[in-house]
């Protein structure tokens, strides 16, 4: 009677964490929802009160306004080579901190991961305004070294937590193993561990990548001019004088949306593999 009472309990339980996570589910996809019936809406439909759900009379005007705008491919652009750089940058630098912190006899590995857990968590509001001098007087202003150096700064640290966490799981004897064949530390850790590690690569490529895509105070406030600006500054900017277009910017939002769905589809099972197997864990 005990055992079938577990068992009962514990089927109660995950249907509640089920439904907990259907819940979850629906309140975080009802604003993505909104913004993508919203695109789909006339200006006159997208500005009624009280607001309607669906859109009476679909159209794809907005789309055309959005993508068809004079700077929104540059913004595309831009964005693409900030964040992609931004990423590389990250994932090499993070590799090899994480394996140094993770496989190698260093002193003070806990106070420096301790520090990198202070540096991810630091609210980028409270640097913006010294960054800001920093990058006016190294001439870094309007360009995009001045946002991949304070990207690869802000995001490297939980990526050296992910690959570390998931560099203690890879087993010793594989690294001794290419010792004793006569494989340099480089090439052990380019041919055997680099592979053990993918799954957290992908991980932490991810994540930066989802963050330095939507990141909007730093890109706007390092980038005055439109040559430089990131498709969030972008469709900030499509606000016009007397009124507010939201199908056109919830169409440009649509639009920088998929580069980012199209990512997280991609490489679902390598990021969960990597949260599961080795990110999550001390």
């Amino acid at each position: 009677m005990s055992r079938y009472r577990r068992r009962t309990g514990v089927r109660r339980y995950l249907n509640v964490v089920n439904i907990g996570a259907l819940v979850l589910a629906a309140a975080t996809s009802l604003p993505l929802i909104w913004m993508a019936l919203t695109s789909f809406k006339s200006p006159v439909e997208a500005g009624a009160v009280p607001p309607t759900f669906f859109p009476d009379d679909p159209t794809l005007a907005n789309y055309g306004n959005a993508l068809g705008s004079a700077g929104f491919g540059r913004y595309l652009l831009n964005s693409t080579i900030v964040s992609v750089s931004s990423t590389a940058i990250v994932l090499c630098l993070a590799l090899f901190a994480g394996y140094a912190l993770g496989r190698l006899p260093l002193r003070g590995r806990g106070p420096i991961m301790v520090a990198l857990l202070v540096i991810s968590v630091f609210p980028t509001i409270a640097v913006v305004t010294p960054l800001y001098l920093v990058e006016r007087q190294l001439g870094l202003l309007n360009g995009y070294w001045g946002l991949i150096i304070p990207y690869v700064a802000f995001h490297l640290p939980f990526a050296i937590w992910i690959l570390r966490n998931s560099l203690l799981d890879i087993p010793y004897e594989l690294e001794e193993s290419a010792t004793v064949d006569g494989a340099s530390p480089a090439r052990t850790l380019l041919s055997v561990i680099l592979p053990q590690a993918r799954p957290a690569l992908f991980t932490a490529g991810v994540f930066t990548f989802t963050a330095t895509w939507t990141e909007f105070l730093m890109a706007l406030t390092f980038n005055a001019e439109d040559s430089h600006r990131t498709v969030p500054v972008g469709i900030a900017l499509f606000s016009g004088l007397y009124e507010i277009p939201f199908g056109t910017i919830f169409a440009g939002a649509m639009a920088a949306t998929v580069p980012i769905a199209l990512l997280v589809l991609i490489f679902r099972r390598s990021v969960l593999s990597g949260l599961t197997d080795g990110a999550v864990k001390g």
